[in-house]
């Protein structure tokens, strides 16, 4: 018998989905993690690595990756911080040693204004981007490269794995990685909480939802999409699909999402040819958007290298005529 997925309904409180978004609040809402009263960590982000670093050191992770008593003394600035993002990616989901997580506010809220946002609701649709396209979904989808950390979508969309905790490789440069790091370690906490609820690995083609935490996007839709390890069969074809669609449900359930972000779900270290996929995206987000006109506003096809734009171009542009 199939795993069934665990609905909105059973852990939409525990996650506090509803609840206000952003790291002031999420402070307000856990204070056993909040400093002394009074103490204010330094606002340079260079110095918040390093207290992190000093804050976390004994901490069951810090041995793990390879942090110890004064380790960060002598290393300069970059890697301390590609130290502290190690540690953060191999720690299991927990509460944070005291002092930690208002540091790590600071320094990923100082870290996310450096980046910038690109607002999803400004990006120029498919039709704007490929006037040609024969693509009937062009005028409500946009075609967007770039760091999906940095974009101000109501929603975004990870790719996980079936523990659905986030990657814990340190620097893997899977979007599960990315998101996580940017959003920082209350993430996996949120996902920790859900899957505990359930109970069993995340199907495949199914979809959670948490908020986004550190990230410009307010929530982060997980889904599990096909592992392809040779020929692409119909039940990858249709597992891929179901993802989507799940996300795209799921999205529909939560008041206020009007713009959504897929990453390229599969395509990454699960092995799915990046061509084949583009064109389940593009033509299970077509049919969806006209099952349910208005829902959404936009929906955004992230891409960040080139030749995943050049599967989705190739997809759009398919049966159209160069001038």
């Amino acid at each position: 018998m199939r795993p069934t997925s665990l609905p909105l309904a059973a852990y939409r409180a525990a996650v506090a989905l509803d609840e206000p978004h952003g790291p002031a609040a999420d402070h307000e809402a856990s204070p056993g993690h909040a400093m002394g009263s009074g103490h204010t960590p330094d606002a340079r982000p260079a110095a918040l690595v390093r207290q992190a670093l000093v804050l976390l050191a004994d901490d069951p992770a810090a041995v793990k990756a390879g942090l110890r008593p004064g380790a960060a003394d002598g290393i300069d600035d970059t890697a301390a911080r590609r130290l502290l993002r190690a540690v953060l990616t191999v720690r299991e989901p927990g509460p944070l040693p005291t002092g930690a997580a208002r540091v790590l506010d600071a320094l990923l809220t100082a870290e996310r204004l450096a980046r910038g946002t690109t607002d999803a609701a400004a990006l120029p649709s498919v039709r704007d981007t490929l006037p040609r396209t024969a693509y009937r979904a062009a005028d409500r989808t946009a075609l967007w490269q770039g760091d999906l950390t940095t974009l101000g979508a109501d929603a975004v969309v990870n790719a996980a794995n079936s523990a659905l905790l986030g990657c814990f490789r340190p620097m893997h440069p899977c979007i599960d990685n990315a998101l996580h790091s940017a959003a920082g370690p209350r993430l996996r906490d949120d996902c920790h909480t859900v899957m505990s609820l359930q109970g069993h690995p995340e199907p495949t083609g199914t979809a959670k939802i948490t908020r986004g935490h550190h990230l410009p996007a307010r929530y982060v839709l997980h889904t599990v999409g096909p592992i392809v390890d040779g020929p692409v069969l119909p039940e990858h074809r249709q597992a891929l699909a179901a993802s989507y669609r799940a996300c795209l449900d799921l999205a529909a359930d939560v008041g206020g999402i009007r713009t959504l972000a897929f990453c390229g779900i599969s395509t990454g270290v699960f092995g799915y040819p990046k061509a084949p996929a583009a064109r389940i995206a593009l033509d299970t987000v077509a049919e969806w958007l006209d099952h349910h006109p208005g829902r959404l506003d936009r929906v955004i096809f992230n891409v960040y290298a080139d030749d995943d734009r050049a599967a989705y171009v190739q997809a759009l542009t398919e049966g159209t005529q160069p001038r």
